[in-house]
C-alpha cells in the first residue's frame, strides 16, 4: 500500500464514512454519533478482517516501520473502527422490536463470520450481503411501512403489523435523501474496506522480508 494512500486517502474516505453516516435529515438536519453497541459491531467486523486475510494490522503497526508511519497506521485503524461504527448505526432500524432483532442478528451474522472467515474474497462478499440487507430492510421495507404516502397495501400491512407487535414495528419517517446519502456512504465505505492492505501470502512475506 502506498504511503499516500495510507496516510491521506483512506484516513480521509473513512472521516467521510463517519460523519455522513451520522447524518439525519429531517425537519433539521442532525449528526447523531454510534450507539454503544456499534462500537461493539465494529470491533468485530475488524476481528472479520483481520481474521479472513482482508486487513493485514501488520503492514499498518509494526517494529520495524518508522514510528511516523506506526502513527499513520494507527490513525487508519481508528478511522475505520468509527466509520464501521457509524456504517452500523446507519443501517439499523431507530427504535423499537426491528432496533432490537437487527442489532442481534448483526452481532450473530459477524461472529458467524469470524468462525468460518477463509480468505479475503469471500471476508468482502460477506460484507457487502450483511450491509445490503440491513440496508433494503431499513430503507426500503420499514421505510414503505413507516410512510404516510403509501398505498393501501401498505397501511394495511403496518395496520396488523402494529396491532400483532403492539407498536413496537413502528419507525420515524424519514427524509428520502436519508437513504440516498446512506447508499452512497455504505458503497463508499465497502469501497474503503476493500483498499485496506491484505495479508500477505507466505512467499511473498518472505521475499519481501528477504529484500
Amino acid at each position: 500500500m502506498s504511503p499516500a494512500r495510507e496516510a491521506i486517502y483512506l484516513p480521509v474516505l473513512f472521516l467521510t464514512v463517519a460523519l455522513l453516516g451520522g447524518l439525519r435529515i429531517g425537519e433539521r438536519v442532525i449528526l447523531v454519533p454510534p450507539p454503544l453497541f456499534t462500537l461493539v459491531l465494529a470491533l468485530l467486523l475488524i476481528g472479520v478482517l483481520v481474521k479472513g486475510a482482508a486487513l493485514d494490522s501488520d503492514r499498518l503497526m509494526h517494529s520495524r516501520r518508522p514510528t511516523l508511519a506506526n502513527v499513520n497506521g494507527f490513525i487508519l485503524l481508528v478511522t475505520a473502527f468509527f466509520a464501521s461504527a457509524q456504517a452500523f448505526s446507519m443501517v439499523t432500524p431507530d427504535a423499537g422490536l426491528p432496533r432490537v432483532l437487527c442489532g442481534g442478528f448483526l452481532f450473530v451474522l459477524l461472529l458467524n463470520t469470524i468462525a468460518a472467515a477463509t480468505d479475503r474474497v469471500r471476508v468482502l462478499r460477506s460484507l457487502l450481503i450483511i450491509f445490503g440487507t440491513a440496508f433494503v430492510l431499513k430503507f426500503v421495507v420499514l421505510a414503505s411501512l413507516a410512510s404516510p404516502a403509501g398505498g393501501t397495501v401498505s397501511r394495511i400491512l403496518q395496520i396488523l403489523l402494529e396491532g400483532a407487535t403492539l407498536g413496537t414495528l413502528s419507525q420515524p419517517v424519514s427524509d428520502p435523501a436519508t437513504g440516498y446519502v446512506a447508499f452512497f456512504v455504505l458503497v463508499l465505505f465497502l469501497f474503503g474496506l476493500s483498499m485496506l492492505p491484505p495479508r500477505r501470502s507466505r512467499e511473498t512475506t518472505d521475499l519481501v522480508e528477504t529484500r
